[in-house]
């Protein structure tokens, strides 16, 4: 075992439940991923991305230790970062430089930092909601396509999703309160893949929607229950952490959620894994991170050889 991960709990997990993707392999399961320093423990954590050098970033609303922490690989802690800076940590995107991206539901903005954790950019008016181009409602994630434009889930209070350009200028919006093709009851998070296409989880209806890159609807998916987050990786690879219904979201983390593995074309579930979260990053080497409103951040990977 890592040395920074010694004493954690391993769990091996025969992925019996996923018969219908017999390759899918097992997993094992790492507690507590990551040493906090001077032993102070992490509070809620919202969410959880990598950057392109492998360490962790985790955001997080307790109180003793700073709103973002990063660790290594291995779960060594590197540094932290932001104490002050947000109302409500909710989502934490890296994009293709490198750059840390957050939205903060509380605060109804979207920031911009380096990866060292000084502000580049910020997206919305601190403290006060809105409507308009230059405001927010509650966002809760963020998303980049590979043209460097990128989306906005503006969940909480406007169910809308807001396309920006690379420079941060507002292109269009899309989605209003409702249960129809386009409409939204919060959008919760938001995913682009390898052709532009955006994913939202339209948590509170039990449903993925799909759009071209404008906002034009293309599909919907209504058999993977409440979508807690999207992950896509670069080989386009799809994650979703998800409960069985919006109820069971309410029981924050009480009752267990599934991480499923999504054919990108389909929609059909490849395989799944038991695990309560939040938040989730997949990585290109089959890891998945969950982040945890228990206050702990877990780390599946697939079983090494014995």
């Amino acid at each position: 075992m890592r040395p920074a991960l010694r004493g954690a709990l391993l769990l091996l997990v025969g992925i019996a439940s996923c018969a219908s993707d017999p390759n899918l392999p097992g997993y094992e399961l790492e507690l507590r991923f990551g040493v906090v320093p001077d032993g102070l423990s992490l509070g809620r954590i919202s969410a959880v991305a990598v950057d392109s050098a492998g360490d962790v970033y985790a955001f997080q609303r307790g109180a003793k230790v700073d709103p973002i922490l990063v660790f290594d690989a291995n779960g060594k802690f590197l540094r932290s970062w932001g104490r002050g800076l947000f109302g409500n940590p909710h989502g934490i995107r890296i994009d293709g430089d490198d750059h840390v991206w957050v939205t903060d539901s509380g605060d109804h903005q979207v920031l911009q930092f380096t990866k060292e954790g000084r502000l580049l950019r910020t997206l919305g008016i601190r403290g006060k909601s809105g409507t308009g181009d230059g405001s927010f409602d509650g966002p809760t994630d963020i998303a980049f396509a590979l043209s460097g434009e990128f989306y906005v889930s503006d969940g909480y209070g406007n169910s809308r999703v807001v396309k920006f350009s690379r420079d941060g200028k507002v292109l269009r919006t899309w989605g209003r309160e409702g249960t129809g093709p386009g409409e939204f009851d919060l959008p919760h998070s938001i995913a682009v893949d390898s052709k532009g296409r955006v994913y939202v989880s339209d948590r509170e209806n039990n449903r993925i929607q799909i759009f071209d890159a404008d906002g034009r609807f293309l599909r919907q998916w209504t058999h993977l229950g409440a979508t807690q987050w999207i992950s896509i990786t670069s080989q386009d690879d799809l994650w979703l952490l998800a409960y069985r219904n919006n109820v069971e979201i309410q029981s924050e983390e009480k009752l267990a959620g599934r991480i499923l593995h999504i054919d990108l074309e389909s929609g059909a579930v490849l395989g799944s894994l038991e695990s309560p979260g939040h938040g989730i990053h997949a990585g290109r080497s089959g890891e998945i991170f969950v982040a945890g409103l228990t206050g702990n951040l877990l780390l599946w990977h697939p079983a090494r050889p014995r």
